[in-house]
């Protein structure tokens, strides 16, 4: 199974303040250790949501708020990773997803790239950037299943962002009944099953990794945790 461990946010990573080495050193150990063990299947981090914007949409209607924001009142349905020219071409895709949804609220961030780190300079002539656009709405989280025809409408939008070059990755996420919430605090870990309400902090990066079992991922955050220090996280399980 897969399932999605996502990191939150905290006023040192929302500020835009940059990792220390030796934070770096042990977040690449632990991700080294899940890529020779196989389990690894992605992962990303994201940037200050003073970098984002949040787009809520309800009967009909679309606000669109500028960053910084805090988290959203839902927890995380779905993602998708873009590859856009702009933040604002960005909001023109996302939108038309939403079109289909109802009402719905999406975040979309910057993705943190290497070069934001200082880890390696940015490739000349780049002149897109990735985003991350996390979406909340309640239907998902009770476990509604969409319908064939917006099945059939998500698709079609699908093919054509991938066609164009747009869409890198899309997954939907499981109920939060069939995760986990694990709290980090003076090396304590607190670990709570679902259903869970959305946390109070955003979404700082995440992992994907494969296992046998919800157990297991428990485990791999368990290390992150360490890794990471006072933290708290979501394990998803993904569709």
């Amino acid at each position: 199974m897969r399932f999605m461990i996502m990191h939150r946010t905290d006023a040192q990573t929302e500020a835009g303040a940059m990792p220390s080495p030796e934070f770096i050193a042990r977040v690449g150990q632990l991700v080294g250790d899940l890529v020779k063990t196989g389990v690894l299947r992605d992962g990303e981090g994201l940037r200050p949501s003073s970098q984002g914007v949040r787009l809520q949409f309800a009967g009909g209607r679309r606000t669109v708020t500028r960053g910084p924001f805090s988290a959203a009142k839902a927890v995380p349905a779905g993602f998708a990773i873009l590859r856009l020219a702009s933040l604002d071409e960005a909001i023109g895709w996302v939108s038309r997803f939403a079109e289909m949804i109802g009402d719905v609220d999406i975040d979309i961030r910057p993705v943190t790239e290497e070069w934001d780190l200082g880890m390696a300079p940015k490739p000349e002539g780049l002149t897109t950037t990735r985003y991350m656009a996390v979406h909340c709405h309640d239907a998902a989280e009770r476990g509604a299943p969409p319908t064939p025809e917006l099945m059939a409408k998500m698709g079609r939008l699908i093919e054509e962002m991938s066609q164009a070059g747009v869409l890198l990755a899309t997954e939907g996420l499981q109920p939060s009944a069939k995760g986990a919430r694990i709290v980090s605090a003076g090396g304590k870990h607190t670990v709570i099953d679902g259903p869970f309400a959305e946390s109070k902090e955003l979404i700082g990066g995440y992992v994907i990794v494969d296992v046998p079992s919800l157990d297991d991922a428990k485990d791999l955050a368990l290390r992150y945790a360490d890794a990471m220090g006072n933290i708290e996280m979501d394990i998803r399980a993904l569709s």
